[in-house]
């Protein structure tokens, strides 16, 4: 009956009525989202009507009640068929201002409207194969990318901004030819990071670091939208950069990596918004080549260098030797080094692990993310070896009993999922600097045996990567503990069945082969 009613009235109706109609419509069915078979039929001609409304001179209040039923009817992918049709695609981009004629956003009116052809876009394009073959030959990614620089310094327009980002994220989602048309033609990397930029309001004190006011206010809410929505969008526009990095591009990652650090050290208006946020940001970090994750850190500023040498000096002498230093504006320090960032992520990680779900896809990010800038980045290897595996004291629990980030990580080398307890170990063992027995010491044979086995270490040794020889001291608890260790050692088989060493049995199966050879 809505249907019929509507249909009736956006037929014969002057705008006024059509308003008025299509108003009670969109109010009653917002948060309707499966429909009623039976009444397809019904709302395929409503969307047709709409269509047809939409072409003639009506008032803007009447376009935004047309719109936002579009948007409802839209949801349903069955009825999108038909009415998917480039002159309709047209319409609506006309509406949102995406057409080369449109130079200017300069009527304030005329915002919720674009806004709504927008959203339009959003559920047509995601739900509408044709839809999104009609964007292609209607070259709606350099369109938005044109849009997107009229909102970039424009304020009380993050709605438009938003729902730009929004399409633009889908469309390089759909289409892996759109993403090489932003990432090269439309020179989306450098156009979404200065709307990162933008929302974050950030001010360069150097090259690649920025102010940040940690007594400032949280993100808006428009903002934080607005920074998630360019953050997705870049994920999909530098998916595959690791494969095509050039030399001339690392200006270009770098910048965004600082962007994405001073992203970490900001709050969203909400706890969860602060996660999205942070979340995003680090799928994206994920996408920068290692060697550009070095402006994650930064040197000290004099102030803060004077204030981490005078911390250190009251620290009792067996501490001094563990470097890390929180200053009085909460910056964490560690040898001259602005660590904040690191930090962040390293607590982002253990909340993940602390949610206990999800680790697939919420963990092994930033544990990646952890694992890559530790093997590359000497300084940020040191901090985290600092912060997740300090000297042992503790040496009567096993390793995975406790709530350390250590035993919290080490619980995670057994994990079901093959791919959570893989990168779980392979932080750790980097942290170790692939060294075998520093990951025993701080791990226990059992939990390491599938890394060791997968590496082919079990008998000992350290993996490929190479590592500056810094001291990894013993505490005195360690030194007195491990006589101890001699009780427990793997063991192996035999050719003749009995159990020994595991590196004797080992030795003898390599005899045998090489007599076998011989004798061939």
């Amino acid at each position: 009956m809505d249907e019929e009613r509507a249909l009736y009235i956006v037929r014969a109706g002057e705008a006024g009525a059509i308003e008025r109609v299509l108003r009670d419509y969109s109010d009653k069915h917002r948060a309707t989202f499966k429909f009623e078979s039976t009444d397809e039929d019904k709302r395929k001609k409503l969307c047709e009507g709409i269509f047809k409304v939409l072409i003639k001179d009506i008032p803007t209040t009447c376009q935004v009640s047309c719109l936002e039923v579009l948007r409802i009817l839209s949801r349903d992918k069955k009825i999108l068929v038909p009415v998917t049709t480039k002159e309709n695609m047209q319409i609506l981009l006309r509406l949102a201002k995406l057409n080369e004629s449109d130079d200017s956003l300069e009527k304030v009116s005329e915002f919720p409207v674009i806004v709504e052809s927008l959203k339009c876009l959003c559920n047509i394009v995601f739900n509408s194969q044709m839809a999104q073959q009609l964007s292609l030959e209607l070259n709606l990614a350099a369109k938005l990318c044109n849009l997107l620089r009229k909102c970039k310094d424009r304020k009380f327009i993050s709605d438009i901004k938003c729902f730009d980002l929004r399409l633009l994220f889908l469309l390089s989602l759909l289409h892996t030819d759109i993403r090489s048309q932003l990432r090269y033609e439309l020179q989306g990397l450098p156009l979404l990071t200065q709307i990162l930029e933008s929302a974050f309001s950030i001010k360069w004190t150097d090259e690649y670091e920025s102010a940040i006011d940690h007594n400032g206010p949280p993100l808006s809410p428009q903002e934080t939208d607005c920074a998630i929505e360019a953050l997705k969008a870049l994920f999909n526009v530098t998916v595959d950069s690791w494969k095509v990095h050039k030399e001339s591009d690392s200006h270009q990652f770098r910048v965004m990596a600082a962007v994405l650090r001073h992203c970490l050290l900001i709050v969203g208006p909400t706890e969860d918004k602060t996660e999205e946020l942070h979340s995003n940001a680090v799928n994206l970090l994920s996408n920068v080549p290692v060697s550009c994750l070095d402006v994650l850190i930064c040197p000290l500023t004099h102030e803060e260098t004077a204030q981490e040498a005078t911390t250190l000096d009251e620290l009792p002498s067996d501490k001094t030797a563990e470097k890390e230093t929180v200053l009085e504006n909460n910056t964490m320090a560690y040898n001259g080094m602005n660590m904040e960032a690191i930090h962040v992520l390293l607590n982002f990680m253990e909340k993940r692990i602390d949610k206990g779900s999800s680790y697939r896809e919420g963990l092994t990010p930033v544990l990646s993310l952890l694992t890559e800038c530790s093997r590359a980045h000497r300084n940020i290897r040191k901090f985290l070896k600092d912060q997740v595996l300090p000297p042992l004291r503790d040496v009567t629990n096993r390793p995975e009993v406790g709530s350390t980030v250590r035993n919290k990580l080490v619980r995670l080398m057994t994990h079901v999922d093959l791919g959570v307890k893989q990168i779980a170990a392979e932080f750790l063992f980097v942290l170790c600097k692939e060294r075998v027995d520093s990951l025993l010491k701080y791990t226990g044979y059992g939990n390491a045996a599938g890394l060791l086995a997968a590496r082919g270490l079990l008998t000992g040794g350290r993996g490929d990567n190479w590592y500056s020889e810094d001291e990894d001291t013993d505490t005195e608890e360690y030194k007195n503990a491990k006589p101890k260790e001699e009780l427990l050692k793997p063991m192996g088989l035999k050719p003749d069945g009995t159990i020994t060493p595991l590196e004797e049995a080992l030795s003898q199966y390599s005899v045998i082969e090489e007599t076998s050879s011989d004798t061939d």
